[in-house]
């Protein structure tokens, strides 16, 4: 299995543990003298950078959330003046202001070398044919995961997101062999395909490096099936670089962070406090070696778990479980909490049901009402109308079993729900103002 950087992807723990302490206090000094935000936030807490002498010492510095980065809009975060930035970047801000982030040249060089990890781990070689579904715009996936797989020596096929006719003729005529995408689009890439006569098995696409959402096991399954690819996973968000935080080995067995550059906690959600060995908890990140836009304990609302034994690939790094559920897609419907992820998992075991779906929230004489719409295949629409009514009654007896509510279930024609390219809308939440 390849290791780009065995010098620090196999660092014997001890050494690595001296080395992000080191890094944390530098970091801490960074942001105290240079971002006010954190001197203050560090000064109300009682804590100087001279106070870090061990990493469980991070716990005596402030979080970092998303209402802080949007409350610092746009660069108020920076610790670097403006002119050494040489790359903005931002979320989509679909929800208030968007989080602008910053790299200096050092940190371009940094976020290159570690996505140049991830796409080694996942198997990419210098001789791939790597196409690029992410869009290139100020999201931070495109850009990011290109110049890493630059730097592994494949080559990139910047085709950008959208047009999936044009992805498709591209795979077929370039010889693609990586295909990088959220898991939704590479299902829609597959469903377009089977609907255009595509034979994915005689393509030479042999892996995919799929990031920017949540998947499920069936969904990567189900992925594999029809793109007859090898799927890995590789996580990062713009707060803390972009892609390059953590990836899959081939082993497959979580995702290798990238602890040289990152420190990282699970938190109890709720308290705030550390969560035991081994248990799940809500993922904090510090990030340790960069310039332009530094962080402190930054709550990412990822719920997982990390594993810290030798994987059977030679890295020593930690492993994070992939991230299926998020502290803030929780659904609290009548009492009730509900994960889109659990609701997913019922689908994708019941035979007719398509990967697209859509959960609509509303609000009746005062109380929450679900609907689920579900695209199904064309065989399950029937003329007999009680194979409709028992199909439907059967996934909401399945959905009830697991999430302990009464669902309403639509059954829709394919096609008939959105497709992105990016990030898939599964919730339509018309609760405010009922």
């Amino acid at each position: 299995m390849a290791i780009w950087n065995a010098e620090y992807e196999t660092m014997d723990v001890e050494a690595l543990r001296e080395l992000q302490l080191r890094r944390l206090q530098a970091t801490a000094a960074w942001v105290h003298e240079h971002v006010p935000h954190y001197r203050a936030a560090m000064d109300a807490a009682g804590v100087k950078p001279k106070d870090i002498r061990s990493l469980d010492d991070v716990r005596a510095l402030p979080f970092t959330d998303k209402e802080t980065l949007r409350d610092t809009y746009p660069f108020g975060l920076f610790a670097v003046r403006l002119d050494d930035v040489v790359r903005i970047h931002s979320s989509s801000g679909t929800t208030g202001k968007p989080i602008v982030v910053g790299y200096t040249r050092g940190d371009i060089a940094t976020w290159t070398e570690l996505t140049a990890r991830v796409a080694a781990a996942a198997g990419v070689v210098h001789t791939d044919l790597a196409q690029m579904a992410f869009g290139y715009g100020m999201f931070t996936g495109g850009f990011g995961m290109h110049y890493g797989l630059e730097r592994v020596g494949a080559t990139v096929i910047p085709a950008s997101a959208g047009n999936t006719e044009r992805h498709l003729m591209m795979m077929a005529d370039f010889g693609t062999t990586v295909l990088i995408s959220t898991p939704s689009y590479a299902l829609y890439i597959a469903e377009v395909g089977e609907r255009l006569g595509v034979d994915f098995s005689n393509l030479p696409l042999r892996l995919g490096l799929f990031g920017a959402e949540p998947c499920t096991d069936a969904a990567r399954r189900e992925i594999e099936e029809k793109l007859h690819i090898r799927a890995t996973d590789n996580y990062g968000l713009s707060e803390v670089m972009g892609p390059g935080v953590s990836g899959e080995c081939e082993a497959r067995a979580g995702l290798h962070i990238n602890e040289d550059h990152f420190l990282v906690e699970l938190i109890d959600p709720t308290t705030g406090e550390p969560v035991d060995e081994g248990g799940e908890g809500e993922l904090v990140i510090t990030s340790l070696t960069k310039e332009a836009f530094p962080v402190l304990r930054y709550r990412t609302h990822d719920i997982t778990r990390l594993h810290t034994e030798r994987c059977e690939c030679g890295r020593t790094l930690a492993r994070m479980e992939p991230v299926r559920q998020r502290t803030d897609d929780m659904l609290i419907i009548r009492g009730v909490n509900v994960f889109p992820s659990q609701i997913e998992d019922v689908l994708f075991k019941i035979e007719g049901v398509r990967p697209h779906y859509l959960i609509v929230l509303g609000r009746k004489h005062g109380l929450d009402d679900i609907e689920l719409r579900i695209e199904v295949a064309e065989e399950v629409f029937s003329d007999i109308m009680a194979d409709m009514v028992a199909f439907t009654r059967n996934v909401a007896e399945r959905l009830h079993a697991v999430i302990g509510l009464n669902v309403k279930v639509t059954l829709v024609e394919p096609g008939t729900i959105e497709r992105t390219a990016g990030k898939a809308k599964k919730v339509l939440d018309q609760r405010e103002g009922c």
